[in-house]
């Protein structure tokens, strides 16, 4: 019995590693359930921290600001030559030479430029309150006697008004129109304006000596026109003693060195963004992905080509970078994060979603009332999910590992399995079961094996069925001698006697037969063919008085 046991575990080895491999799956779907709800939640907590710390950064950065600017406004003796300058009527500039002593008293007298330049903006304004910009330091070409530009109205409207320091977000600067000589010559057109040239930062030729740009037109050999430039302002009230707004001291940023950078303080990984986008979906600081987005096509091929103020926002429909191509002919709707920003609404979005380049993301968003403009953070889904990635290639790689190796067992055990029975049969020829030598095999059934044997004492031929170790369970040993026990207790002449029961010490099972010297039912037809009805009749009536002796004692 100890033998059949071993054989049965033999048999039934190629099960541990197919156990092995359902239960790594079971584990593997519980841990990556279990990991993508933790990375979920990092996820969420991760982009709405990422968020929050921009946000928090650029309103710091946006507040000091306006006290800079605001401080810079209220200095006394600079706001006392401000508010002359202010007090000069602007209207057919009859005053020119007044206006002139004015601003070069408070450019150079007062070391505006200089200040300013120290503070590290590029250039500043004095507005007055009929949006005309009276005074203008920092650049080779002069604004002075120009209006504000249009767009920008509605924000100093708000500042004169409220007397309150102002942002006013990244916007593209024109060539100014620039009077000319004369009053009754009109002004140039904007193509015909010279550009805007070293806003931002020292230039030669512009110290605390040089005078203040003048209202009789340009200086000679100017270079020529260049691309629209992309500002900030900040702009700060200037009142007089009894607390009225007279004009605006308004500051130039430049966004790609400021806005951009605190935008940007924080961000995840190699794909990770922060960025703001106006009501229209533009996009107002610069993207971090410039040069690819040159590549995919959605900016022009320049060395000055830039995404701040000229990229939409929108969706293509496709990734661009794996080689999508976008249809032009239809409008694309905004991203999903951008789009409900603009709709007021703040969220974290954890299921990917197509960024304007195409590429799956995740991101958070939200919309400032307060400046007018929206911020977002997002990072490559392919970057955010990749642990998650990682974990599950392993439990996938050990599943298919387990299934490969409950295979090669498998296909081990069989092999085992058919070469342990030819070896049995083989042993069994050539050796001896007690009195009985085994001299050949007669046949096979679903309960064992049977073979011509020889009793060595008493001289005769015997029938000896065999259950083999491979196939001694409790199960087939019980039927195995229930079905000695019951035909030893037949004695129909139709019935084959048993002699003997036992087995050997290495578990085979076996009991003797009488042993019929002839030739079986299908032996007889194949060789003589359909027998008489007559002879069948005759066989089926033993056969069958037989086999009710089997029936009647529950064979």
């Amino acid at each position: 019995m100890k033998y059949a046991s071993r054989m049965m575990r033999g048999k039934n080895i190629w099960l541990v590693p197919l156990l092995l491999a359902l239960l790594v799956a079971s584990v593997g779907w519980w841990a990556d359930r279990q990991l993508h709800q933790t990375i979920n939640r990092e996820l969420r907590a991760d982009l709405s921290a990422t968020l929050d710390a921009n946000v928090t950064a650029l309103e710091i950065w946006m507040t000091n600001q306006k006290r800079i600017a605001a401080a810079l406004a209220d200095e006394p003796r600079l706001k006392a030559v401000a508010l002359k300058l202010l007090d000069q009527p602007t209207e057919g500039f009859t005053n020119r030479a007044a206006l002139n002593e004015l601003s070069r008293e408070l450019i150079t007298g007062e070391r505006l430029q200089e200040r300013v330049r120290a503070l590290g903006y590029g250039m500043v304004h004095l507005v007055n309150t009929n949006l005309t910009v009276i005074s203008d330091a920092g650049r080779r070409r002069s604004r002075q006697g120009n209006k504000v530009p249009e767009e920008l109205q509605p924000k100093y409207t708000e500042l004169f008004t409220s007397g309150e320091a102002i942002i006013i977000t990244p916007f593209k600067l024109k060539p100014p129109q620039i009077p000319q000589r004369g009053s009754n010559r009109p002004n140039r057109t904007n193509n015909d304006a010279q550009p805007p040239r070293e806003i931002f930062g020292p230039r030669p030729g512009f110290g605390t000596n040089n005078p203040a740009p003048s209202f009789d037109g340009p200086p000679p050999n100017e270079p020529p026109p260049a691309r629209d430039l992309t500002v900030m302002q900040v702009a700060a009230p200037i009142k007089n003693s009894t607390g009225e707004t007279r004009g605006a001291l308004a500051l130039i940023i430049n966004p790609d060195a400021e806005f951009t950078r605190i935008i940007g303080v924080a961000r995840s990984g190699d794909s990770g963004e922060t960025f703001a986008f106006d009501a229209a979906g533009t996009l107002i600081s610069e993207s971090r992905f410039d040069d690819e987005l040159k590549r995919v096509g959605l900016l022009a091929d320049e060395t000055n080509a830039v995404s701040a103020l000229t990229l939409s926002l929108r969706d293509p429909g496709g990734d661009l970078t794996q080689g999508f191509i976008a249809n032009t002919n239809t409008t694309q709707p905004l991203i999903l994060m951008v789009e409900r920003a603009i709709e007021g609404e703040a969220g974290v979005e954890i299921e990917p979603f197509r960024d304007y380049r195409g590429v799956a993301v995740v991101g958070a968003w939200r919309w400032l009332p307060k400046y007018g403009f929206g911020v977002g953070t997002k990072i490559d889904a392919r970057e955010a999910f990749e642990s998650l990635g990682v974990v599950r290639r392993v439990f996938l790689i050990l599943f298919l590992l387990l299934i490969l190796a409950s295979l090669v067992v498998l296909v081990f055990t069989y092999r085992q399995v058919i070469w342990r029975r030819r070896l049995t049969e083989a042993e069994l020829k050539a050796r001896q079961l007690g009195q009985y030598k085994l001299i050949e095999k007669i046949g096979e059934g679903g309960m064992g094996i049977v073979y011509r044997a020889h009793h060595s004492l008493l001289r005769r031929e015997t029938a000896l069925k065999l259950l083999p170790p491979e196939k001694a369970d409790a199960a087939s040993l019980e039927r195995f001698e229930r079905e000695v026990q019951l035909t030893c207790r037949l004695t129909h002449p139709n019935t084959i006697q048993v002699y003997d029961y036992g087995h050997t010490p290495d578990g085979i099972f076996y009991y003797a037969m009488e042993y019929l010297d002839g030739l079986n039912l299908h032996e007889l037809v194949q060789r003589y063919g359909a027998q008489p009805e007559a002879r069948v009749a005759h066989i089926l009536k033993h056969i069958c008085e037989s086999l009710a002796e089997a029936h009647a004692l529950g064979l």
